[in-house]
């Protein structure tokens, strides 16, 4: 048998290796990120809505990505409204460090300072959410929005905006509305500035949370209510207690989602969790208006025709009404001497806005082929 003997290792050969090979372990040690071993924070984060509703599993999507990129430094504890404070109390709790964050929406903080709905209930001179998304990202709002939080109302808090929502319903009633007048008197439940709006037009404004709209429609306390889609209509129950659902409407044409947390506890993360933050939230506002895609059409469907509602679409003549009464309260709280914050930082942002929109729907106007000339085309042929 033939024996193969192995080559007799030059000892200046291994020396040199080992050196080289010391280096690229020293290089590697060198190039290997430095990260943080640091204990698990936890964070309690309640949203505003009930835990049936699509927008608390919207929350949820938002909590998941922070949790899965937080690499087990930042975990969000996601809760639904009520677990530890009433909806409407939300940023309260936040500023107080009570709640560590919460996703809701601004037109809840209203009441504060009108301007609040500027940041998601705004006027319908935006093109759609996404269009007033791209003006809080690239056209001011942004500062504007912590002008309003930080330096007027000294909130220590800090927000992202994030989740473009359709063009909301005119909503549930008793029986469709066919006239401006029949708004006369009605006791109707909405948020933000579309109350202003909708006082204008005559009608008695309730601002309920989404968890109680359903249960005042049920015993007479108001005679409608708008919430905001299809899928939250029908998980929150109001096919149960009225059939006549009435689309399109301009009373909140532009909204998005908030996302607080305690200004104090989020300056104190390293920038790499800010940063998750921050990502998360656009990540969710992208796979939102995504999912919605394919949820608001299938139970509106659902609603029609499994349980006995009747989509109508609102008339003309009370979009044309609803824009006009736009344009008094606009003229009416840009006028606004009450205090510093109120009128002139109402106008403002809504000068901020008016800008951006003429721009970008000059632009989007002239630029897009009607979708409606395609729809019709395609799908509206017999």
């Amino acid at each position: 048998m033939t024996e193969t003997r192995m080559p007799r290792a030059n000892r200046r050969g291994f020396l040199k290796s080992a050196a080289l090979g010391g280096a690229v372990v020293a290089a590697g040690t060198l190039a290997a990120p430095q990260v943080s071993r640091a204990q698990t924070v936890t964070w309690r984060f309640q949203s505003t809505w009930p835990s049936r509703d699509i927008f608390h599993e919207f929350a949820g999507d938002f909590v998941k990505r922070v949790n899965d990129m937080g690499g087990g430094r930042l975990r969000l504890e996601l809760l639904p409204a009520g677990a530890v404070v009433p909806a409407f109390q939300l940023i309260d709790a936040v500023h107080a460090g009570t709640l560590d964050g919460g996703h809701g929406v601004s037109a809840y903080w209203f009441g504060r300072n009108k301007a609040f709905s500027l940041f998601g209930t705004a006027p319908p001179w935006f093109r759609d959410a996404n269009n007033y998304l791209g003006w809080f990202h690239y056209g001011g709002g942004r500062e504007l929005y912590d002008e309003l939080i930080q330096d007027i109302l000294k909130l220590n808090v800090v927000g992202f905006q994030s989740g473009p929502m359709p063009c909301q319903p005119l909503g549930w009633f008793k029986n469709p509305i066919e006239r401006v007048d029949q708004l006369r008197g009605l006791k109707y439940r909405t948020v933000g500035l579309a109350t202003d709006l909708f006082n204008e037009l005559g009608a008695a404004v309730v601002a309920l949370p989404g968890g109680e709209i359903v249960p005042a429609l049920e015993r007479g306390v108001i005679d409608g209510a708008e919430f905001n889609n299809p899928s939250s209509d029908r998980a929150l129950g109001f096919p149960d207690v009225s059939k006549v659902y009435m689309l399109q409407s301009f009373h909140q044409h532009t909204e998005t989602f908030e996302i607080l947390f305690n200004k104090t506890k989020f300056d104190e993360l390293p920038d790499e969790l800010k940063a998750v933050i921050r990502h998360a939230a656009e990540a969710a506002s992208a796979d939102m208006s995504w999912k919605l895609q394919d949820r608001y059409p299938k139970d509106l469907i659902a609603m029609t025709q499994q349980q006995g509602v009747r989509a109508i679409t609102t008339p003309r003549p009370i979009l044309e009404a609803q824009l006009q009464a736009w344009d008094r309260v606009v003229a009416r709280l840009e006028a606004d001497t009450s205090s510093p914050a109120a009128g002139p930082f109402f106008k403002k942002v809504c000068d901020s806005q008016r800008a951006w929109c003429r721009t970008t729907g000059t632009y989007f106007l002239r630029n897009e082929a009607p979708s409606v000339l395609a729809f019709n085309h395609f799908f509206a042929r017999g």
